[in-house]
């Protein structure tokens, strides 16, 4: 059978790696020459969440980083929640990079992330009993930058969650429940409170903490004042935590660097593989995201460069992470959302459930609206479409092609969460393939009512499909180009 790829022509896109500009050089009079145009350096590789999270970002990571040298994480913290199998033993991941998996990566995580030192070592020491040894590869390459660095007074620009930030997250949760009857849903790992004390500039970063403890120890105190006048129910134990932080220093020092430098040095030295995983997803974006049930950071494609400290021009592939149904944890605005047995049918046979909270999630059709809007704001070069084989026993498939409000189709994703909620969801329906899919390893294995899927998919985007997730496994992902 000739596929709707075939017949159309498969899209071939090539990695851009290490896209080097070619120096523009112009002579003046007297024969010397001049640069006109910088060289771009190394390309990143960037790998986004294209609905509200759980998309599966980690294992398209997982993919890539088989031949990374480096992977990054460049917003969040330790709300995020990335699982991968390899080799049937199964990983969880919240702050560390999930591609650190490859024992040759170095893992970079930037300045836009937020640190929460003890849930860092743990998640380190929980995943190296189970046969990983990474702690030499947290944020640095090799010993030799271990070595090298022990001598070094230079410092990652890292804000730090406390223990107390994590409490204000349970505060407040709780005060919006009384007062509005609702809540955000948030995690409850700090995030928020963190990231508002970075904009109100009284946060406290990794260079504090690694400069005069003193100093760190004063400002410390004042801000967990500032917390207990506002919320006095609040406990802090301050010396507690100033006692336990003092403990980290010498083990977090070895790992520190300068990131702007670190970075730049990784684009513009040797030819290298970097890759960017971020964390939750376009619809939880503080600006672009269905505000205000969203997180505290940029997770979209502008979050990479600032988050890392590096210049637009070093975006090479911006992968969309889509799976071929929605979900949504906690509340907020879902337009295509399910609640019947198709719904149950998702989460049950999805196993939805948060790697974060447990939270069951919220269960609907794939939405081609929503995904069109996250691409108008990242970009996407390509897309993974992950688990498809969640579908295999429906007679029928809804697509989510167009929203209605007041019986007008709209052209836009609406930014109110009252419009949001009460949009009328246009679908098409696509005939379902009722058969198992997870044996298949190429395009052309594939049922195809499955094959149509996708190309249909691809077609209301326009964006190329580059892998099929069909199962848990590294093995179960198609790569199609």
């Amino acid at each position: 059978m000739q596929s709707c790829r075939q017949s159309r022509g498969d899209t071939v896109m090539s990695d851009s790696v290490n896209a080097q500009s070619q120096d523009a050089g112009s002579h003046g009079e007297d024969g010397t020459s001049r640069v006109t145009s910088p060289r771009v350096g190394n390309k990143v590789t960037v790998v986004l969440g294209a609905q509200w999270g759980d998309e599966g970002k980690g294992k398209v990571v997982d993919l890539l980083a088989q031949d990374a040298d480096m992977v990054c994480r460049c917003q969040g913290g330790n709300n995020a929640g990335h699982t991968v199998v390899v080799d049937s033993v199964e990983y969880d991941f919240h702050l560390l990079p999930s591609g650190i998996i490859n024992p040759k990566v170095t893992a970079f995580i930037g300045n836009g992330v937020v640190i929460h030192l003890p849930g860092l070592f743990e998640e380190a020491e929980k995943n190296m009993r189970k046969g990983k040894g990474w702690e030499s590869r947290l944020i640095i390459s090799d010993r030799a930058h271990i070595d090298e660095l022990s001598h070094c007074n230079v410092y990652t620009l890292l804000p730090l969650v406390f223990d107390f930030h994590q409490a204000v997250d349970g505060v407040q949760e709780q005060e919006r429940q009384q007062q509005a009857g609702k809540n955000l849903g948030t995690t409850k790992k700090g995030i928020g409170p963190v990231y508002s004390a970075k904009a109100a500039r009284s946060g406290l970063r990794i260079c504090d903490l690694l400069a005069d403890f003193q100093e760190f120890s004063e400002r410390f105190k004042h801000l967990a004042s500032q917390y207990k006048s506002m919320y006095p129910s609040l406990e802090i134990d301050v010396d507690g935590e100033l006692e336990k932080l003092k403990t980290y220093i010498d083990r977090i020092k070895p790992m520190v660097r300068d990131g702007v430098f670190f970075m730049y040095e990784a684009l513009h030295g040797p030819p290298k593989k970097i890759l960017v995983e971020g964390a939750n997803a376009a619809l939880l974006d503080i600006d672009f995201g269905t505000y205000p049930f969203v997180t505290s950071s940029n997770c979209t494609v502008g979050g990479v460069c600032t988050g890392l400290g590096m210049p637009p021009q070093n975006v090479g592939e911006v992968y969309g992470v889509v799976k071929a149904y929605t979900t949504r944890v906690g509340i907020g605005a879902f337009p295509a959302e399910q609640n019947n047995e198709i719904g149950e049918l998702l989460q049950s046979r999805g196993k939805e459930v948060g790697v974060t909270t447990g939270r069951k999630r919220r269960c609907g059709w794939l939405d081609l609206v929503l995904i069109k809007y996250a691409h108008m704001i990242n970009g996407f070069t390509a897309i993974a479409l992950t688990k498809l084989d969640i579908l295999d026993v429906l007679p029928e498939i809804k697509v989510g092609v167009a929203y209605k409000v007041d019986g007008e189709i709209i052209p836009h994703f609406p930014a109110n969460q009252e419009v949001l909620q009460k949009v009328e969801v246009q679908y098409e329906t696509l005939p379902g393939w009722k058969t198992d899919t997870s044996a298949a390893r190429t395009f052309d294995e594939l049922p195809e009512n499955a094959q149509k899927y996708v190309c249909y998919i691809e077609d209301h985007l326009g964006v190329p499909v580059k892998w099929i997730g069909v199962g848990k496994s590294r093995e179960s992902m198609i790569q199609l180009f």
